[in-house]
């Protein structure tokens, strides 16, 4: 056979799945348009099972239509079976259910990325298939056992390696998937158990962000039951990493997911503002959760004397005992603090009552302890009393108080903060929110609980909506508002699960994926772990690319707090993406700040060795950027360069590269020339990478920034140019 001929049988194959994936396709269309279009009366069974069927075809067509680019693979040849098998990105099985072909998460496809020519565990050939269009255009095979080939198969074996010719391909701007070239010690991290909490140390480009993904999609393949109801929680630094790796899931036919950065964990928050370091690390201590708790606790005041109320023409009195009295009883109940206000003012206004009752001369409240109530709750005195006694609020209004108000922080924190820690802290009252305020704001809606104002304000819109839908159906005669808005209350409009749960604070998922976990802070871990109180996690990340040097800061030490010793730890030591020329200087640069970590290596050997250029000034280095990136264009001919910068200077480089096709931050997937910080860089990947003023980025003596710069070293598939006028260690390391 002919290369021609073995690519023409593979062919044959293609041709058939896809046939048999667009008989799929038509089928579940034709059933999904019958139940849209069944009509199912009044009965509330019925619909729910009619939205349920269509829920389930609407579901099969996103796997479905997810399959059709690179539907088919890889084969498996088998020393014990003659019929070959073929892996691809779902299931599918003929009209007689059989199967022909095995979805890349079931267990009858582990050989297809765990064998090897030490253990074949019965594979002879690992063939895979690139395709384009649904055209098989070339063949990789991997020989596991050669002496279970004939001379006829041995003669007709294919390509090169799949991965290499991956990992060559020039970058799109986009994560894709790596369903065909994943690697064994890749692959046995994304099969791991779903119960506890799985850890991925990898440094740079060694997949550990495409293992978190897959196995997000993995999971919700194998526990679908379980965890696709309440969704998998993926957490990323940045919306720009999150557009970056946006269609991976999607691609594998997975939708079950909800991606978010750490601004976006409080409802309603969406915010990339961080704080200064100093300032962010106070705020991301778990002390805060205890200054929280105290802060919110001084709004559960006992006066300081007994106090005088008018109600009515009788003066009644607000004794302090009584205050207290109320005060244990409500919280006793163990409700957030604005339910057990609740309590806490029906307990103080029956003892009111009493009181008001001897005042009109009555033996006591008696049956007339509701009208006497009521007068109570009229009284301007009585309501500004029981108010200042167990104040009201809201998240936003008690960290606005916390922060801006130095006698209430100074109250709250008691022997918790220093008060230099105070100082930081303090800052105007109309400050805008910051990255770290997330945290603090989740953890004051913890501790407060839903306010009466906000239980109104939700019955009002289920009043607003259901009144707009009777007045716009004209079905005023059918349904009234009232039980409309009971059933909304109950069921709500049909949304999506991530539209669900974004708007839920208390909304819990099955499963949690953080990626760059090193940044984060205990009180972001609470965040987390109470939105996946089974603690079910995939927690990826590198240690040396912290932007917040402490070469004591373990993942036990960043873990322990909240789950113990219960996680298991992978590492991944490999790098497929970034060639050993370049690895080799970023490993220079972060054996000196973390001599204690192991060093990645690269699988990719030679390509252009890292370029450094240096300038007189910051000035003369901005000149230089521009052909300096003009010379890269020509060099990746049509591939992706990002220019990494300083906060500083990215208004400069824009302006300095505005002829070139360039967008900023989370534009800049969309474009050839991507500028960004070093924070805005971690995950991604390019063709090539400038980095302008090293040294700014991480001064030397200022530890902070050596994870940043070591983030913008490794960011590259073939090509670093660093440009430089300040002091900088890669000078020295370069030369070495």
């Amino acid at each position: 056979m002919t290369e021609t001929s073995e690519i023409r049988v593979e062919q044959i194959k293609l041709d058939e799945l896809y046939a048999r994936l667009d008989e799929l396709r038509d089928e579940t269309m034709a059933r999904l348009g019958t139940v849209r279009i069944t009509e199912v009366g009044g009965n509330h069974q019925h619909r729910s099972e009619r939205d349920a069927f269509a829920t389930l075809y609407e579901d099969q067509l996103i796997r479905l239509n997810s399959a059709e680019d690179g539907l088919c693979f890889g084969r498996l040849d088998l020393k014990d079976d003659p019929e070959p098998s073929y892996i691809g990105r779902i299931g599918l099985t003929d009209a007689d259910r059989q199967q022909i072909l095995i979805d890349w998460r079931a267990p009858a496809s582990e050989r297809f990325y765990q064998s090897t020519a030490a253990n074949p565990s019965g594979v002879v050939r690992r063939r895979h298939l690139v395709t384009k269009n649904r055209k098989v255009t070339d063949l990789e095979d991997d020989v596991l056992d050669l002496e279970a080939l004939n001379d006829a198969d041995r003669s007709n074996l294919q390509g090169e390696g799949a991965l290499i010719a991956a990992l060559t391909n020039h970058r799109t701007g986009r994560m894709g998937d790596i369903v065909a070239t994943i690697q064994a010690e890749q692959d046995a991290i994304i099969r791991q158990p779903l119960q506890g909490v799985l850890v991925v140390q990898g440094g740079p480009g060694t997949g550990k962000t495409a293992v978190a993904l897959h196995r997000a999609a993995f999971l919700l393949y194998r526990h679908r039951e379980r965890i696709a109801k309440s969704g998998v929680l993926l957490v990323g630094p940045s919306p720009v990493f999150l557009k970056y790796i946006e269609k991976v899931l999607p691609s594998l036919g997975e939708t079950g997911a909800l991606l978010l950065t750490p601004g976006q964990l409080y409802p309603g928050l969406d915010t990339e503002l961080a704080d200064a370091t100093d300032v962010a690390v106070v705020k991301g201590r778990t002390e805060m959760a205890a200054v929280l708790k105290n802060h919110i606790a001084n709004y559960e005041r006992i006066p300081d004397q007994d106090e005088e109320l008018r109600v009515g023409s009788h003066t009644i009195w607000l004794r302090r005992r009584d205050v207290r009295t109320a005060r244990e009883r409500a919280r006793r109940s163990g409700d957030a603090h604005n339910a057990a206000r609740n309590g806490f003012v029906s307990g103080l206004l029956k003892i009111l009552a009493e009181d008001l009752a001897r005042q009109m001369g009555l033996d006591g409240a008696g049956e007339r302890l509701p009208e006497l109530m009521e007068e109570l709750r009229s009284s301007v005195d009585v309501r500004r009393a029981l108010n200042l006694a167990w104040f009201p609020i809201n998240p936003a209004g008690a960290l606005r108080a916390l922060l801006s108000k130095p006698h209430k922080l100074q109250a709250a924190a008691r022997n918790l903060l220093s008060p230099a820690d105070q100082a930081k802290l303090i800052r105007p009252a109309d400050s805008a929110y910051t990255v770290e305020d997330v945290p603090l704001l989740d953890e004051l809606a913890e501790l407060l609980g839903t306010s009466p104002q906000q239980t109104a304000a939700r019955d009002d819109s289920a009043r607003e909506y259901a009144e707009a839908v009777v007045d716009m159906t004209d079905t005023a005669g059918m349904i009234d508002a009232e039980s409309l808005a009971a059933r909304w209350e109950e069921e709500g409009p049909t949304i999506t699960l991530a539209e669900r749960a974004i708007d839920d604070r208390e909304w819990t998922y099955g499963h949690l994926v953080v990626d760059e976990a090193q940044e984060l802070s205990p009180m972001q871990w609470r965040v987390l772990f109470r939105r996946v109180p089974s603690k079910s996690a995939t927690v990826v990340g590198d240690l040396a690319q912290s932007s917040h040097v402490d070469n004591s800061r373990t993942w036990e030490s960043i873990l322990s707090e909240f789950v113990g010793d219960r996680y298991a730890l992978q590492v991944l030591t490999v790098s497929y993406r970034t060639p050993q020329s370049v690895m080799d200087l970023a490993n220079r640069y972060l054996h000196r700040h973390f001599p204690q970590l192991e060093l990645v290596e690269s699988v990719r050997q030679g390509g252009p060795d890292p370029r450094l250029d240096t300038f007189a000034s910051t000035a003369d280095t901005v000149d230089a950027l521009a052909p300096a990136v003009a010379a890269e264009v020509e060099a990746v001919a049509g591939g992706k360069i990002a220019v990494i910068a300083p906060d500083s200077l990215i208004d400069s480089v824009a302006e300095v590269l505005a002829s070139f096709d360039i967008g900023r931050s989370v534009i800049g997937l969309d474009h050839q020339i991507a500028v960004i910080t070093p924070q805005q860089a971690k995950g991604l990947e390019f063709d090539s990478v400038v980095i302008l003023e090293p040294g700014l980025i991480a001064p030397t003596g200022h530890e902070d920034g050596v994870g940043a710069l070591y983030v913008a070293l490794t960011r590259t598939t073939d090509r670093l140019r660093m440009l430089a006028s300040v002091d900088t260690e890669l000078s020295e390391l370069h030369a070495g």
